[in-house]
């Protein structure tokens, strides 16, 4: 059964800090000075406090995790008092000889060794204080260690969240911190991202497991839960505002400071998965209802918040990257706005920005903008954003903004100029239209067209060959080209 917990994740800052490491025996034994010596069970164990009793059964008296120890004045059933530690859960036995017995009683030896539990000789020249400082020294060390490990953590995953991919960031810098596997999961298990060495399928299905118990964010779920399987260690941990994802982690082994640095990846992922909320939700949702009834654009526009005007913006990722919702959402609350569609892997992200908002370039992203337009005029926007952003892509550009007309070409009077652009350019397809916009705004270079239509550069060249067989006309004429961009720019 899993470990759940209803309390939220230690907190970054939190003034305890991550709790104090346990104090491995092996350690305390390597103090020279000590003379100490493991005469039976294991060398494995860990301590958490030292205490010392000379009561025929300390039981009562004992937390768990202790070094007892004892010079064995009342000890006269060595089986029973080690069953008893065992039982109260110490972790080792530390038996100091003379005055009053001159050596370890072998039937105590004898008792360590059948129930597992350490025992460690302390000689007549050690104080039971000089143990405990010493152990209290170690863990203080220790505790040092941790806090300066989780301080590092948290400076790494707060300059990964400031990262182009800050999601993938901030599960790569938790995999690396706590050596594993760390994974964005939905109440359903379905895996987002991850990052590190992919786990077993049994693993995978446990972690899966995790995330539905803390995922669905309601009152009476878990914020966070804890799992073994075999030697690995799972933890799922939910993340903040109700969005019904967890944060899942599977390492080898647990550090007390675990929990902690955890707790600093929840909040930074609360934050980056969080949907911007820059236009009221329930408005969205009116405006949608209302456009899906019928009503015209321009009349659920006031509903969406700004001024009435939109800007479309198309954005891929620099290096081709697939991008998922959480990534595109992250790209559409940097441009101030929650209106985004990710599309599918061979599409680009669409963005509604308010027509106020000042579109400005994003790390990792190239991206086409139109310029603002109103809410019955956003497919013509949506078209601009499309060149926009294949010139953007030609040019390596991280911003290209379909800009609207001005200077001379501003001046044209706007009926007879469109009709003499539609006149124009009749003869062509809209492929031929398009192609011929492109090359023309890019100078006539082939591989630069090629690369914002997604074409073969031959494909381009065959196409501006049958324009300017279809129109008639010399593309190599610069007044012929003038003409051609001004009706383009009319259309």
């Amino acid at each position: 059964m899993p470990d759940v917990s209803t309390g939220p994740p230690t907190p970054p800052g939190s003034p305890a800090g991550p709790p104090t490491p346990p104090v491995p025996l092996a350690g305390l034994l390597a103090v020279e000075e000590l003379g100490l010596r493991r005469i039976a069970g294991p060398a494995d164990a860990e301590l958490l406090w030292v205490h010392a009793s000379e009561m025929a059964d300390p039981y009562p008296y004992l937390l768990g995790g202790e070094l007892l120890l004892t010079a064995g004045v009342l000890l006269t059933d060595p089986d029973t008092y080690v069953a008893r530690l065992v039982e109260a859960g110490a972790a080792a036995l530390g038996f100091g000889v003379r005055p009053v017995h001159d050596t370890v009683p072998p039937a105590l030896i004898a008792a360590c060794d059948r129930h597992g539990l350490p025992l460690v000789e302390v000689g007549p020249g050690t104080p039971f204080t000089a143990i405990a400082r010493a152990v209290w020294g170690l863990m203080a060390e220790a505790r040092h260690r941790e806090l300066r490990r989780v301080t590092r953590a948290q400076q790494a995953l707060a300059t990964a969240a400031a990262r182009p991919d800050p999601i993938p960031a901030v599960l790569h810098q938790l995999a690396v911190r706590l050596p594993g596997r760390a994974a964005l999961l939905t109440a359903d298990g379905e895996e987002l991202h991850a990052a590190g060495r992919a786990p077993s399928p049994e693993v995978r299905a446990a972690l899966g497991r995790l995330s539905r118990v803390v995922a669905p964010a309601v009152h009476s779920a878990p914020t966070s839960a804890t799992d073994t399987l075999g030697p690995a260690h799972l933890s799922a941990y939910a993340l903040g505002g109700g969005q019904g994802l967890a944060l899942t982690v599977a390492t080898d082994h647990r550090e007390p400071g675990d929990h902690t640095i955890a707790g600093i990846a929840v909040v930074l992922l609360s934050l980056l998965a969080a949907p911007h909320q820059g236009a009221d939700a329930a408005g969205r949702s009116a405006a949608l209802v209302r456009l899906l009834l019928g009503a015209a654009p321009a009349d659920v526009a006031p509903l969406l918040g700004g001024d009435g005007r939109w800007t479309v913006v198309h954005a891929r990722r620099s290096g081709g990257e697939t991008v998922d919702p959480l990534t595109a959402g992250a790209l559409g609350a940097a441009l101030g706005s929650a209106l985004v569609d990710a599309g599918r892997a061979a599409e680009a992200v669409r963005v509604l920005v308010p027509g106020g908002e000042p579109i400005t370039p994003q790390p990792g992203w190239t991206l086409g903008a139109s310029a603002p337009a109103p809410a019955d005029a956003l497919d013509a926007a949506d078209t601009q954003a499309a060149r926009a952003l294949g010139r953007a892509q030609a040019t390596r550009t991280p911003l290209t903004v379909d800009a609207p007309l001005t200077g001379l070409a501003a001046l044209l009077p706007p009926g007879p100029a469109a009709d003499r652009a539609r006149a124009l350019l009749a003869p062509l397809t809209a492929p031929l239209v398009e192609t011929l916009r492109c090359w023309l705004s890019l100078h006539g270079s082939w591989d630069r067209t090629a690369v914002a239509l997604s074409v073969h550069r031959n494909t381009v060249r065959q196409r501006i060959a049958r324009c300017g067989v279809l129109l008639g006309v010399d593309l190599d004429d610069m007044d012929v080209r003038t003409e051609l961009w001004l009706a383009l720019r009319q259309e």
